[in-house]
């Protein structure tokens, strides 16, 4: 039995069904340059009709780029499958990217030996550019980095006017939560802050002494992103300040952490300690009670990061964005 194999449309076929060379095919298909308008319309109007599909491997000889970019998760391992908002981020990324043809390589950087893998392989041209996330001040992939087009998820401390950036507004977003809870009645508000060599440890803790000028030290503990973290930060805060009746936690996850150590001393959530979060990850809709926390636009995010990678492989200058949060009220506080 004879199976006929549709054959797959070519570049050639392109140019012919839109009455154009194939040069010209070309020149759209790598930016459009030189094509004018009414040729690109019948470039695209062809590729949709015989179901043209671009070649990856063909572009990339022909611009000298390798169609991909590597996704740098700078934490150790095991934070890629605790913490959600990592998930969200990369299906984002990759998503944005896909749209473009370009691929996703997920690269993990927790370890000092992972970090010289990594930054072995992408200063080889493996990849066109980086996308960086959870950057610590000194992290020396960001120097290391410095003449390929990174760009960081999050404030990267010290690196702020080398190195392009997408972040949410941390401390706006940490002042919103704190006055909701004094706007609420509540007045002996403590605090769970994130690594204090990160952005959000950094400026979630700034806004949170915004708006309390005068609180006690005592009032704060510090955590490290972890679920552990945060019930261990909270069994601390308690023997501190008794009395406590809300906590501003820097993170969902910590905020998670936060109510099981309230579970276990016996306070009730939030009729004797309310307990805020920060992220509005999934894990905020599924605490008991549902957290009261921030909201990241972690899909805004994504595209933006892209967006700048994108700006900087093509030859323009490192940018920034800093976006807007949005408080997110639930039964927890």
């Amino acid at each position: 039995m004879n199976v006929h194999r549709r054959r797959r449309p070519t570049m050639d076929d392109v140019a012919t069904a839109a009455g154009v060379s194939r040069g010209t095919v070309s020149r759209a298909l790598n930016g459009g340059r030189n094509v004018s308008g009414p040729a690109l319309s019948a470039i695209n109007k062809a590729i949709r009709q015989i179901g043209y599909v671009v070649n990856p491997h063909a572009r990339s000889l022909a611009t000298q780029r390798s169609m991909s970019v590597a996704f740098v998760l700078s934490e150790p391992q095991d934070r890629l499958f605790e913490d959600p908002n990592f998930h969200i981020l990369l299906r984002g990324c990759t998503q944005a990217l896909a749209d473009k043809d370009i691929t996703v390589l997920l690269t993990l950087a927790g370890t000092p030996e992972e970090r010289k893998r990594v930054s072995r392989f992408v200063t080889a041209g493996h990849v066109d550019g980086v996308l960086l996330v959870s950057t610590h001040t000194g992290n020396p992939l960001v120097e290391e980095l410095s003449d390929v087009p990174v760009v960081a998820c999050g404030r990267p401390l010290g690196h702020e006017r080398d190195v392009s950036y997408v972040a949410a507004d941390d401390r706006d977003g940490a002042r919103q939560m704190v006055t909701y809870l004094r706007a609420k009645g509540y007045r002996r508000i403590g605090m769970v802050t994130g690594p204090p060599d990160t952005p959000g440890g950094v400026d979630r803790l700034a806004g949170y002494r915004d708006v309390l000028v005068d609180v006690d030290d005592a009032m704060i503990v510090r955590g490290d992103y972890t679920q552990t973290s945060g019930e261990a930060a909270m069994t601390r805060l308690l023997a501190r300040v008794p009395d406590v009746d809300a906590v501003f936690v820097a993170s969902d996850l910590m905020a998670a952490g936060a109510l099981a150590a309230l579970r276990r001393a016996g306070r009730r959530v939030p009729e004797d300690v309310a307990v805020a979060g920060f992220d509005d990850s999934r894990i905020a809709a599924a605490c008991h009670p549902p957290l009261t926390t921030i909201r990241q636009p972690w899909a805004r995010i994504s595209t933006e990061m892209v967006r700048l990678l994108l700006r900087l492989v093509d030859g323009e200058e490192p940018a920034a964005m800093i976006l807007p949060t949005e408080l997110v009220i639930r039964e927890s506080a």
